[in-house]
């Protein structure tokens, strides 16, 4: 017996020094989710990812990206006042209630599509940007196109019903990560709980709810029909990381914003975004023949990794640096590279080049020197 109980104990020891495992993924109630880093791009979670299914009013994010776009382009100013035609203000679901011969400014409109989800005021704003809806869907899947949105076929800029009109959680990701990777102003307009139009006479409130109930959200997009049940791309930030939790198909609203919350905390808790830097400042690399003495070294791109927050305090650096240059150097030549490894395992190497060109001296200025030398250390 006493034989039978070391052994026992001796196998609770054991086990309790394991590696404690990876936490459980997250309970999602949906037909399809994904949660994906903003700066990576990487997927941290993902169930049915690839379905093609209707994305409701989520439709809207891919149309708010082609207006900041646009204002991005210099084609539109959030000043351009928009008009509004009979077929904008006859829109049918959600809506703002434009009426026919109305304008807006794009400012305005932005509020109406990002907070009220305002089906008239996208097709105003598509109207306006391309000369009609039609044409303004046909920009919509062009730029599906160029993201790799291999899941998605627009049919509307509303998310209304239409027979294959569809993407997938995985698509949605990708769109949401463009749109604020690329325009982060748009948190202006996405984060907004409530606000008005026509000088305060109409009020809008976010059918967002996570603005209020989740800490660090940042927005961005839901969306809700009879056959595509309740839709959300949700994102958030948590100590420089920004998510994105796609949810299509979920039974009720409180399924939705449950299944978004439960990614997002689900992501914050088991990765930590960081950022690879040299440990010790980068020395000037000494330029023989050079119309400047050295030239500062500096990293070609910022890197950062998304890894398991038991790795994050494991993110080590070595430099191979040249011990000097010739001239002429070029601005951006290499200079050498940085190696980044975590728990001791090299897993990137980023470029050291030069920040700044130096010229070749000539032979005149050599010359030159050659003469001040003499001169100089000549007199008494």
């Amino acid at each position: 017996m006493k034989k039978l109980c070391a052994a026992l104990l001796c196998l609770a020891l054991c086990l309790g020094a394991l590696p404690a495992q990876a936490a459980a993924g997250p309970e999602v109630n949906a037909r399809a989710a994904l949660l994906m880093e903003k700066s990576t791009g990487q997927v941290l979670y993902q169930a049915n990812a690839h379905q093609a299914l209707e994305p409701a009013s989520v439709t809207k994010v891919m149309t708010l990206l082609l207006i900041m776009e646009a204002l991005e382009e210099g084609t539109i100013t959030k000043d351009t006042m928009v008009p509004v035609s009979a077929t904008a203000a006859g829109m049918g679901g959600s809506q703002v209630y434009l009426e026919e011969g109305e304008e807006f400014s794009v400012h305005d409109l932005l509020k109406a599509i990002a907070v009220a989800s305002g089906n008239d005021a996208c097709v105003a704003m598509a109207e306006y940007l391309a000369g009609s809806e039609g044409a303004f869907v046909e920009r919509m899947n062009q730029r599906a196109q160029q993201l790799g949105m291999e899941d998605t076929v627009f049919c509307n800029c509303t998310g209304l019903p239409a027979e294959g009109h569809v993407s997938s959680a995985y698509d949605i990701a990708l769109m949401s990560r463009e749109l604020i990777l690329r325009h982060p102003e748009v948190r202006e307009y996405t984060t907004i709980w409530m606000d008005t139009l026509r000088d305060g006479e109409f009020q809008l409130a976010n059918t967002n709810k996570l603005l209020r109930s989740y800490q660090g959200a940042t927005g961005l997009k839901t969306g809700s029909t009879d056959t595509a049940l309740y839709c959300l791309s949700a994102t958030a930030e948590k100590e420089g990381m920004e998510l994105i939790a796609v949810v299509l198909g979920a039974p009720t609203s409180k399924d939705r914003f449950g299944a978004a919350t439960a990614l997002l905390n689900y992501g914050f808790a088991a990765y930590a975004l960081v950022t690879a830097a040299p440990s010790e400042p980068l020395n000037p690399v000494p330029v023989t023949l050079g119309t400047a003495e050295s030239v500062q070294p500096v990293l070609a791109r910022e890197s950062q990794l998304l890894l398991d927050k038991g790795a994050a305090g494991k993110v080590t650096t070595t430099l191979d640096l040249a011990g000097e240059v010739a001239a002429p150097v070029a601005e951006g030549q290499q200079l050498g590279h940085l190696t980044v490894l975590v728990d001791g395992q090299a897993v990137e190497e980023i470029p050291l080049v030069a920040r700044q060109a130096v010229a070749k001296r000539t032979l005149w200025q050599v010359y030159g020197d050659l003469l001040a030398a003499l001169f100089c250390g000549a007199w008494p």
